[in-house]
């Protein structure tokens, strides 16, 4: 019969307590023995010392494999950070060039294409009270109505009756939602509800899990220059 013989049962030969009590009391010769020791992967060092070769450098490769694929995987997460921080500068810079209420918000959405890869992103600003060119027009409560009434942001799947995206409303499937109440000169109102809303192609762009620190940012930016210029009737 093939198979190692167990020999902790069974009649014929020595059963393992015994060769182990045997060992036990004379462990030299098993120590004397470099063949054996080899041939079961262990390597002799001197009297009384033992390394445990092949077992041990194989645990230790395991282990430094690990923390290689760790380490690799927290390199790439802090590029990816990096490279989302240093976009979110420019793209900050990009905004604060801006001349006029139309041209900030062709920028925010050439920003939102050209450096975060987002379908676009567009300004929105309730009425009653003038719109610019190129920002989407919200009925009184509009912003309430998508972000609640204390609600600041809002993150997930793209939904009937947003209707702020025009030409690129049917590639958007998530979006991002950033609520803004800026304060424009030369009117008598202290400030009119807004929003930011970023549009992303993909469907987990945006979803309720994530933070929302970057579009956040953004939209503060944008918050504060648009209130540079009073919005006309």
């Amino acid at each position: 019969m093939n198979g190692s013989p167990d020999l902790s049962t069974g009649t014929d030969g020595p059963h393992w307590p015994e060769i182990r009590a045997w060992l036990q009391a004379n462990p030299q010769i098993l120590l004397d023995d470099r063949s054996l020791l080899e041939e079961i992967g262990l390597k002799p060092h001197g009297r009384n010392v033992v390394e445990f070769g092949r077992a041990a450098l194989t645990r230790l490769e395991a282990a430094a494999e690990r923390e290689a694929d760790a380490r690799k995987r927290i390199e790439a997460v802090a590029r990816a950070n990096f490279a989302a921080q240093t976009q979110t500068h420019v793209a900050a810079l990009d905004l604060l060039e801006a001349r006029n209420p139309s041209d900030l918000a062709r920028r925010l959405d050439a920003v939102a294409q050209g450096r975060f890869g987002l379908a676009g992103a567009v300004i929105a600003l309730e009425k009653p009270g003038g719109i610019p060119f190129g920002w989407r027009g919200l009925d009184s409560g509009g912003v309430d109505g998508l972000l609640g009434e204390h609600g600041l942001a809002w993150l997930g799947a793209n939904f009937d009756g947003l209707d702020l995206f025009a030409s690129a409303a049917n590639e958007v499937r998530s979006v991002a939602l950033i609520r803004m109440s800026p304060q424009f000169p030369g009117t008598g109102t202290p400030t009119r509800p807004a929003l930011c809303a970023f549009g992303s192609a993909e469907d987990d762009g945006f979803t309720p899990e994530m933070g929302c620190e970057l579009v956040a940012f953004i939209a503060r930016v944008v918050e504060r220059t648009a209130e540079r210029w009073p919005i006309l009737n």
